[in-house]
């Protein structure tokens, strides 16, 4: 507001000026939560005040170069204000009936009717991967351990990983990607990794300082379907997406169907 419409009290109270534009200490009521603690108090105030004056400045050099429509300005900033307080309201009424959880079989249903955007961007393995030093000890007992199932030489192969292994991936059950695991190992420079992927099943590899073992059981190759279980955050986020846009459209149909209802308003 201009200075010559401001009380003399108020005034007093002024904490920025950008030529005849005054920004008043209540302007900045909100602006930091009581339980702030004084160091960020003071940082959030100077920053927010530091904020105001550059957009003052920008507006001033802009009206001295620019001819405004103010009638269009207003009317934009009015289309501006409804869009956000019907936002907000949008907002809190799909906090208060959003329903997160989602089933499994509504996760399966989404998956199987729409596999097609879910092409995978990486190759995938599930297997088991082990590095360990040159020096290991037994390391003959890894590749008799490896293929095993039994519960027994599992916890074998577990603890002898925990006790030699550099890094180790055993948890042939879940997805990893390939390129990935094989980072940093000899196996990186595989010129063609696909055709990799198709005609092994089991590798040992050795450098300078380590020796690697790789059983895969599954891959998938880039381009490929990508699994459930790979994309599941995925769909239950596009789920919950498209209840929040529903939401939406109910809250809208609501209000109007409501007006209709009452009369509430006209169209000349």
């Amino acid at each position: 507001m201009k200075d010559e419409t401001v009380p003399q009290e108020e005034r007093k109270q002024a904490v920025a000026r950008v030529h005849d534009q005054y920004l008043y200490a209540s302007d900045l009521e909100g602006i930091v939560s009581p339980d702030a603690a004084p160091e960020d108090s003071a940082n959030l105030m100077r920053a927010y005040i530091n904020n105001w004056i550059n957009k003052q400045l920008l507006i001033d050099e802009a009206s001295a170069k620019i001819d405004f429509d103010e009638a269009e300005i207003q009317r934009k900033i009015l289309d501006y204000r409804y869009s956000l307080i019907a936002y907000e309201y949008k907002s809190y009424y799909i906090n208060q009936h959003l329903v997160k959880e989602v089933s499994d079989e509504e996760i399966q249903q989404y998956y199987d009717e729409n596999q097609d955007n879910f092409p995978l961007k990486q190759n995938i393995i599930r297997g088991k991967f082990i590095r360990v030093p040159k020096d290991a000890p037994k390391t003959i007992r890894i590749n008799k351990l490896i293929y095993s199932s039994q519960q027994k030489k599992m916890e074998e192969l577990r603890t002898y990983c925990f006790n030699y292994a550099l890094m180790y991936s055993l948890e042939d059950s879940v997805w990893i990607n390939f390129d990935d695991i094989i980072k940093n190992t000899p196996l990186a420079e595989i010129p063609n990794k696909v055709d990799f992927l198709k005609r092994t099943k089991y590798t040992e590899s050795t450098d300078e300082t380590s020796k690697y073992y790789l059983l895969i059981k599954e891959y998938k190759k880039t381009d490929d379907i990508a699994p459930l279980e790979v994309v599941r955050d995925q769909i239950v986020d596009i789920i919950i997406n498209k209840r929040k846009v529903e939401l939406a459209r109910n809250l809208e149909k609501e209000v109007y169907d409501k007006a209709v209802k009452t009369n509430a308003f006209e169209i000349y």
